[in-house]
């Protein structure tokens, strides 16, 4: 008697209720990047040489392999670009567009930047393209854990067998302010935001990754709120005309 298509049939019936979910790659330490190549001495002699009203390019950049349900990286290197806006929406973009002393903000694009990412110049490269001023870069770093166990990036979880414990989604938004001319570093911007429950709800790859746009959506929104402190910042220290301070527009 031939039981090998019987124990086939069910050994793939066993395998599609191990159903799986794959955590999103890491982000990156934007400080990797914005540093020079020689030492600290070359970085201290680097000044400030946007002009205000300025043009700003925006960019979202992960660790190499960074894909989601959603959106997936270009580029090789050390950081990949992330042009898809799983998390961001036209009303943020909107909202940066608007700050005081903006003469224009837009996100950058695949085609302006090389194929291979290797530092932060490489972005500075594509922003100049646009004739950008400042680049805005920004990463987004996501951590699953249950209890105290780190899941870990890129890794897979199995869906209905989760026990029931406390389950959490930490995600820590991170952005710099850089000068595209000089690579002049204004500031930094950072927030995180936690979507907790119970692990046993983590049963489908939907509900899993809704946890993590959620976290991912509460750190950017207040990434945007640290963002526009440093922004005002800026505005009232660099923007000057004729030697006097200008004043913000809001």
């Amino acid at each position: 008697m031939n039981t090998a298509r019987p124990a086939c049939a069910l050994l793939a019936l066993l395998l599609a209720g191990c159903s799986t979910y794959r955590t999103p790659g890491a982000g990156v330490n934007l400080g990797d990047f914005s540093r020079a190549d020689a030492d600290i001495g070359e970085v201290m002699k680097r000044e400030p040489a946007a002009a205000f009203p300025a043009r700003v390019a925006i960019a979202r950049v992960e660790a190499p392999g960074y894909t989601t349900r959603g959106a997936s990286c270009f580029g090789k290197g050390r950081l990949c670009l992330v042009t898809a806006h799983e998390v961001e929406t036209d009303q943020d973009f909107a909202q940066l567009a608007g700050m005081p002393q903006v003469a224009a903000a837009a996100p950058l694009g695949r085609m302006l930047i090389p194929g291979e990412l290797k530092t932060m110049k490489d972005l500075r490269l594509g922003a100049a393209s646009l004739r950008a001023d400042l680049l805005l870069v920004y990463s987004i770093d996501t951590r699953f854990h249950v209890e105290s166990t780190d899941i870990g990036p890129l890794a897979l979880m199995s869906l209905g067998f989760l026990p029931n414990k406390k389950a959490h989604v930490t995600a820590t938004a991170s952005a710099a302010l850089i000068d595209v001319r000089s690579g002049f570093v204004y500031g930094v911007a950072e927030s995180t935001a936690t979507e907790e429950q119970r692990a046993s709800v983590w049963s489908t790859e939907s509900a899993i990754d809704d946890s993590r746009l959620k976290a991912e959506r509460g750190a950017f929104r207040g990434l945007l709120s640290e963002y526009d402190k440093l922004w005002r910042g800026v505005v009232r220290e660099h923007a000057t005309a004729d030697g006097q301070q200008l004043t913000d527009r809001g």
